[in-house]
C-alpha cells in the first residue's frame, strides 16, 4: 500500500474510534470465507461497521484516537467491530456468534473511552440494549393505568350483570 493511502486508512480507523460508541476486538483465526461473509452480514443489518486491517494501522489510529491502551491488544488476525449506534450491540452479536462458532475468539473492547477484557465484553452482552429497557419502563408505566381499567371494566360489567338479572326477574314475575 502506498503512503498516502495508508495515511488516509490510518485516518478513517482513526475516525471510527472516535465515532464508536463502542468496539469489540476478535480474532477470526479459523473462521471460513462463508462464515466471515455471514458476519459481515448480521453487523450490517444492525448498523455495526466490521474492518480487518492491519494491526501497525490500527495502532496508530489508536494512537491518534487517545486508545493507545490498544496497542498490547493488537497482536495476530483482529477484526475491529464498530458500534456508531449502540455500547451493547456489539458485544452482543460477536458473543452470538462466538457461541455457534468456536473459531471466533473475543480479544477485548472498549467503551466510553475505556478497555474490557473479553469477559467483560461477555458480560456487557448481557445487558439490555436501549430499546429493550424502554419498552420495559414503558410496560412498567401501562401496567397500572391497565389494572385501573381492568377493575373499572370489572365493576361496571358486574353491574351490568346485576340489572339484566333484576330484569330478567321482573319480566318471570310478570
Amino acid at each position: 500500500m502506498a503512503r498516502p493511502e495508508k495515511i488516509a486508512e490510518v485516518q478513517a480507523i482513526t475516525e471510527r474510534f472516535q465515532a464508536a460508541q463502542s468496539l469489540v476486538m476478535a480474532d477470526f483465526t479459523g473462521l471460513s470465507v462463508h462464515q466471515m461473509t455471514e458476519f459481515r452480514f448480521k453487523c450490517r443489518e444492525l448498523n455495526i461497521d466490521c474492518r480487518v486491517v492491519k494491526n501497525r494501522l490500527a495502532m496508530r489510529a489508536a494512537d491518534e484516537a487517545e486508545l493507545s491502551f490498544l496497542k498490547d491488544h493488537l497482536k495476530g488476525p483482529t477484526a475491529l467491530i464498530f458500534g456508531p449506534d449502540s455500547q451493547v450491540d456489539p458485544a452482543k452479536l460477536v458473543t452470538d456468534f462466538a457461541k455457534d462458532n468456536q473459531a471466533l475468539n473475543v480479544k477485548g473492547g472498549v467503551v466510553d473511552g475505556q478497555y474490557l477484557d473479553a469477559d467483560q465484553v461477555v458480560a456487557l452482552s448481557k445487558v439490555p440494549s436501549m430499546d429493550e429497557l424502554i419498552a420495559k419502563m414503558m410496560g412498567s408505566i401501562n401496567s397500572p393505568a391497565s389494572g385501573l381499567v381492568g377493575t373499572v371494566n370489572g365493576v361496571v360489567g358486574a353491574l351490568c350483570r346485576t340489572i339484566d338479572a333484576v330484569a330478567k326477574q321482573k319480566a318471570e314475575a310478570a
